[in-house]
């Protein structure tokens, strides 16, 4: 019961993070120990459970794919997605520096517990490590295109959305914004929760379908990887963190905005400024202008010290 009970926690806390923009779910899979075990039952799906169901029928099938943690993990992972539709983004609108803040902490505190995993750092790690941060601060830079409701691009944002949702630091949900698919995707799965039979199914089902094979495909990449070279996938993955952190700086100066599928205006694109600018700010959009300097270093060492205490009382696997 109380591994259940964990595995359900973890599954919510990934849920969570795909929801919002520049929280990577792989992050925070990769913070409760669980990432390696997940690509592992990813890829356990393959045609040689064909032969293990002749061989050894269902129940065979059921432990070569880690059936019981794949089923608790995806229950919290659903539960974890519907609370951040309805809480968490609610929550952004309205409080946004100190919600950033911590998830600044959570990030920060990660990166040197997966960077100590490395055996050993040579040229190559090093290189890794700047390539995965340079990649990923650019993405956080980028400006987001416009996104279409056409099936075929639908199909492929799913395939793209999953496949950062697997990377810890690149988030889904941030890659969805930057295709300009955010918009679209978010508020059809809403729509859908409320109207199943709604006209939002076929994207739901299509979106679905691209994420099916985005996860297949890209979990097998990552699973060769982390076989083969253990040490460079790892440097990658730390690289990817760091560089996600000017995604999730707290303070950001608001430089456009943009109407929502529901007539909202919401944040378009924005930067990171120090505090002390953040405070000069004549106005700001949806963040305003006050630091809350202290509330928000309270924040960032709460999410630290969790992450420690999450490091020393979870399993490695």
């Amino acid at each position: 019961m109380k591994e259940t009970i964990q595995l359900i926690l973890k599954g919510m806390s990934m849920g969570v993070a795909e929801v919002i923009p520049g929280v990577s779910g792989g992050t925070l899979a990769f913070i409760t120990g669980i990432y390696e075990r997940l690509l592992s039952c990813i890829n356990a799906f393959n045609p040689s459970l064909i032969v293990t169901y002749k061989k050894e029928g269902f129940k065979g099938v059921w432990t070569q794919v880690d059936g019981f943690f794949l089923i608790k993990l995806l229950l919290g992972m659903v539960i974890g997605f519907l609370i951040g539709l309805k809480i968490i983004v609610g929550l952004l609108a309205s409080h946004p520096v100190h919600i950033w803040s911590f998830f600044f902490g959570l990030i920060i505190a990660s990166a040197p517990l997966i960077a100590r995993q490395v055996n050993k750092w040579r040229w190559l790690e090093v290189f890794c490590l700047l390539v995965g941060f340079v990649l990923v601060y650019w993405i956080t830079i980028a400006a987001p295109s416009q996104g279409s409701d056409h099936l075929v691009i639908v199909f492929f944002s799913g395939i793209l959305g999953v496949s950062a949702l697997l990377l810890p630091g690149l988030s889904g949900s941030f890659v969805l914004l930057l295709l300009g698919m955010y918009t679209i995707i978010m508020p059809a799965i809403q729509r859908f929760t409320q109207h199943p039979f709604g006209p939002e199914l076929w994207i739901v089902l299509i979106f679905g379908l691209g994420m099916i094979v985005g996860l297949f495909t890209f979990s097998k990449v990552l699973g060769y990887t982390f076989k083969k070279y253990p040490n460079p996938t790892l440097a990658l993955l730390t690289g990817f963190l760091l560089g996600s952190l000017n995604k999730v700086w707290p303070w950001q100066q608001v430089l456009s905005m943009r109407i929502n599928s529901k007539g909202e205006e919401v944040i378009q694109f924005s930067q990171s400024v120090l505090p002390q600018t953040f405070d000069n700010l004549s106005s700001n959009p949806i963040y305003g202008t006050n630091p809350y300097l202290f509330e928000s270093m309270g924040l960032m060492v709460l999410a630290v010290v969790l992450i420690f205490i999450l490091d020393k009382f979870s399993p490695s696997s």
